[in-house]
């Protein structure tokens, strides 16, 4: 009796292995799957759809007070993830990103899911205030929870790769649309906590009532699915 009780059980217990597939043997090396929400808190910037990393804790996304590589500033400048797809996809310290599939207006959120594994514990995220030069929000080395919810605040950043003219003619988001157009000179040349918009340009287009913001400017809620 207890034998036939033993071989019944092993094979409730293959089943249930079996059912599970790549979900079970993720875990079993240390792996899970995250959704990161992400809510635009601003009145009236646009995100560009946000990148969301997952990585080594030696990884660096950027270091306030150094130049931004290129593929963050072509991020922070125009809002492309595309290029810096590109960068990580080589490096050994990333285990896997998501972009998101559009914009974020003011108020709304989305939510993305990436992948995690024994030593690739850390998420970072990233996305323009299109509304700018070079601004762009960020939360860098996020440690994912090991159950429950991580929610952190993220402020926004200036690449320091183009010059704050606040003028529609060198900023890509509404109401201007001019994408790809760099005005570098008199730009600060390394990554700084971004001081807002003053309402130097043209006030009828980028407008310090509308498109300034309080930090933090964006909400990031981390949480494990399975």
């Amino acid at each position: 009796m207890n034998k036939m009780r033993y071989v019944y059980t092993a094979m409730l217990l293959m089943v249930f292995i079996l059912a599970s597939g790549s979900s079970f043997a993720n875990q079993s090396y240390g792996g899970r799957t995250y959704e990161v929400t992400i809510t635009n808190l601003t009145r009236g910037q646009i995100f560009s759809p946000p990148i969301v990393i997952s990585h080594k804790r030696n990884f660096s996304l950027f270091s306030l007070g150094d130049p931004a590589i290129a593929p963050l500033y072509k991020l922070a400048e125009d809002g492309l993830t595309a290029p810096l797809v590109a960068h990580i996809s080589e490096l050994p310290s990333v285990f896997d990103y998501e972009v998101a599939e559009g914009p974020i207006l003011p108020g709304d959120s989305v939510t993305l899911e990436v992948s995690t594994r024994r030593h690739f514990r850390y998420i970072s995220v990233a996305g323009m205030l299109v509304t700018t030069n070079d601004a762009f929000f960020a939360v860098r080395d996020l440690r994912v929870p090991g159950w429950g919810r991580a929610t952190v605040e993220a402020i926004v950043y200036d690449a320091g790769s183009e010059a704050n003219s606040e003028d529609c003619a060198d900023i890509p988001g509404p109401p201007c649309g001019n994408g790809e157009v760099r005005n570098t000179t008199g730009a600060e040349g390394y990554v700084h906590v971004h001081a807002g918009i003053h309402g130097i340009g043209n006030l009828e287009q980028v407008n310090p009532a509308m498109h300034d913001w309080r930090n933090p400017a964006a909400l990031i809620t981390v949480r494990p699915i399975y």
